[in-house]
């Protein structure tokens, strides 16, 4: 088993005994089943009690949710998201003096909300300051603050010199200070030194380890986008992983890459660009889950040619919009387990849910299989499927109301107007 979030977030439900009954004009109860037509969904503590005729009796005191015009439907989940960071900012504006871990967690808090009104009740942050990752997963998970169910990676592992080599790009002096002072965390050269971050980084009450198995095209390197870690590293990444009940997420762009991280033992590769079959062959037989994060190029396009990005991080840029959606084509083809994520922060936060139709024309997929992927696949990867991803008596109200068919029209998504996650509303203004 892994300890994918802590048991008193897992559990944790509004207090006191209110009941509300949602009547919906339409339910998607399993976005991999039909829809019901008009229903009432009655919710008590937070968790969904039953799912009834539309013309129920409502119980004395209960509050009562007029969508009877609308679709109601299990919440999306993106497994890849940067709630502490905002897009539009160049390299080097994180080098101010506000770009505190203070600062951060305000950042993620702020982001929070806006994912959640954007349809997202659950998200996976997919590396960002630790501590200001965990403060505001805390804060909205014991209700401070309004937002999705998160669980966070924190500081993710890099070779030096790669991905997440925080001194790239800078120059030597400083770069040298800041790794004598200790502040370049997460970088390690060798599988014992990974294996030692790793139990360093679980310990401080993480949900998943990310690591970099290959290259990334936003940062300043210019050693490409194949791998990077060696496999013994790689190994000894996903088993600690593994051993201490954690899960392990890998960035990897590069086919052979990809390859050394399945090879490993990884739980999902992230983005997958240059997935090739054999990848998938070997992803489908492991069991290893893909998520694209194809709105990750809807955010490199807002900027390619603008003098924004360095030469190194352009010429990436431009190579990889050239096969935007190859790998989830494929990875769909050989049947691989597919959870959507989308890489905000790369582009404006709230912009998630069009992630689905992206699935649907660049990745190949229908709309139905991109909204499953969008509701349970996520909730299998990140191990809450028990608690959330589908409509049913005993599971969290996890619940978005939509205009339209999700399972014919991945656009329709896009027409949020009520969101309730763990029984809470969310204020959509």
């Amino acid at each position: 088993m892994y300890r994918v979030i802590a048991a008193t977030m897992l559990l944790a439900a509004p207090a006191g005994a209110e009941t509300i009954v949602i009547h919906a004009g339409r339910v998607v109860t399993d976005a991999a089943l039909p829809a019901r037509g008009p229903s009432s969904i009655v919710v008590t503590d937070g968790r969904i009690v039953s799912i009834g005729a539309a013309d129920m009796a409502v119980p004395a005191g209960a509050r009562v949710v007029d969508l009877s015009t609308k679709t109601v439907m299990p919440g999306l989940i993106d497994a890849h998201v940067h709630l502490t960071q905002d897009s539009g900012l160049p390299w080097y504006a994180t080098l101010r003096p506000k770009f505190s871990e203070p600062y951060a967690a305000a950042t993620g808090l702020k982001n929070a909300l806006i994912t959640a009104r954007a349809g997202f009740t659950t998200v996976r942050d997919a590396g960002g300051p630790i501590l200001a990752s965990l403060a505001m997963r805390d804060a909205v998970a014991e209700g401070s603050f309004p937002g999705p169910r998160i669980l966070v990676a924190g500081t993710p592992l890099s070779i030096s010199g790669g991905h997440a080599d925080a001194v790239v790009g800078l120059a030597p002096e400083l770069a040298e200070a800041i790794n004598a002072a200790g502040q370049n965390p997460g970088v390690c050269d060798s599988p014992e030194a990974c294996a030692v971050d790793v139990r360093k980084i679980a310990a401080k009450g993480v949900d998943v380890i990310k690591f970099m198995a290959t290259g990334g095209v936003l940062d300043d390197g210019a050693i490409g986008l194949e791998q990077h870690f060696s496999d013994a590293e790689m190994k000894a990444i996903v088993t600690t992983a593994h051993g201490v009940g954690l899960k392990a997420m890998a960035h990897a762009h590069g086919a052979r890459g990809i390859e050394a991280a399945v090879e490993a033992g990884v739980d999902s590769i992230e983005h997958g660009t240059y997935l090739d079959e054999k990848d998938a062959k070997l992803m489908k037989a492991r069991g290893t889950y893909m998520v694209a994060t194809l709105m990750a190029f809807e955010g490199l396009k807002l900027h390619i040619g603008k003098g924004f990005y360095t030469p190194n991080v352009e010429a990436k840029a431009l190579e990889t919009l050239k096969i935007v959606g190859r790998g989830l084509s494929i990875a769909n083809k050989y049947g691989v387990n597919i959870a959507l994520g989308t890489d905000a922060a790369v582009f404006p936060h709230g912009r998630n849910a069009e992630e689905l139709n992206l699935m649907v024309t660049e990745g190949g997929m229908t709309p139905k299989a991109a909204l499953i992927a969008a509701t349970m696949g996520g909730a299998r990867l990140l191990g809450v499927d028990k608690v959330t991803g589908t409509l049913e008596p005993g599971k969290f109200a996890d619940l978005i109301a939509i205009d339209g068919d999700p399972q014919t029209d991945p656009k329709a998504v896009l027409s949020v107007s009520y969101v309730m996650t763990q029984g809470r509303t969310i204020p959509m203004k």
